[in-house]
């Protein structure tokens, strides 16, 4: 993953999504050191699905597919990715949970063999390839000023101003949960039938100027989105084991 740091803002740049006369309000709630997670209500039962605690575990062969035989590929066929894919693959992402349900990823796909080849002197060597050859690329970013979309993610009176009156807490937040969102975009994708590579070695300043600029994205790691050649896929590496990586309490 990138090391990048993220910026905080130095400016609350005006709302270009204000919320509509009479958009939900309640109370004002305050975040608790920090963390939201302690002004959430308890969720609404969700119709026709079983009780929380009668959920059952997905099927083997679907965490073989997330997990146990994801590869990241080492090479791409030349099997091309239908938007349509993309938008499957969003509509699991989003999803998933987020602090506040902030929702601050931004994604932009590269499918044209332009728009690569625009991103390649922006890449490490090694990771050139890679990118290039991928039907697709996703700049996996986050929006700095996500909280103008709060009144409608999470709509609280005062949800916007956690994050607009505290722009170190807002750039945290949005680096933080930009990148759990690009986690399930790696996961999405092999849900729909895609594989996933994701990279890091790349210069962050410039592909923000390049693509996000007039955005104000930020971007924060790369995926190339395809179908893996089997036959060049290497050895699985080793992973931890549970003693080495976790403790009980």
């Amino acid at each position: 993953m990138s090391d990048q740091t993220t910026d905080a803002p130095s400016t609350d740049a005006p709302s270009t999504d204000a919320p509509p006369t009479g958009a939900p309000s309640t109370a004002a709630l305050a975040p608790v050191d920090g963390f939201l997670g302690e002004v959430f209500d308890p969720p609404a039962p969700i119709a026709d699905t079983p009780p929380w605690a009668e959920r059952p575990a997905i099927d083997p062969t679907a965490m073989d597919t997330l997990f146990r035989h994801a590869r990241t590929p080492a090479a791409w066929r030349d099997t091309p990715v239908e938007d349509t894919k993309l938008t499957q693959l969003f509509e699991l992402l989003r999803m998933g949970p987020t602090s506040a349900n902030c929702s601050p990823a931004r994604f932009l796909f590269l499918r044209t063999t332009w728009a690569k080849e625009r991103l390649r002197p922006m890449l490490s060597v090694g990771n050139r390839a890679p990118a290039t050859t991928a039907p697709v690329v996703a700049i996996i970013a986050h929006d700095p000023h996500f909280y103008h979309m709060m009144w409608r993610l999470f709509p609280r009176d005062d949800a916007k101003e956690w994050f607009s009156r505290n722009p170190p807490f807002a750039a945290e937040t949005a680096f933080r949960n930009g990148t759990l969102q690009g986690a399930y975009l790696i996961l999405a994708a092999r849900a729909v039938g895609l594989d996933a590579w994701p990279m890091s070695g790349f210069d962050n300043d410039r592909v923000d100027a390049e693509f996000l600029s007039d955005r104000g994205w930020k971007s924060n790691f790369l995926v190339g989105l395809g179908h893996a050649d089997a036959s060049a896929l290497p050895a699985q590496p080793p992973r931890l084991s549970f003693d080495e990586a976790c403790v009980l309490l």
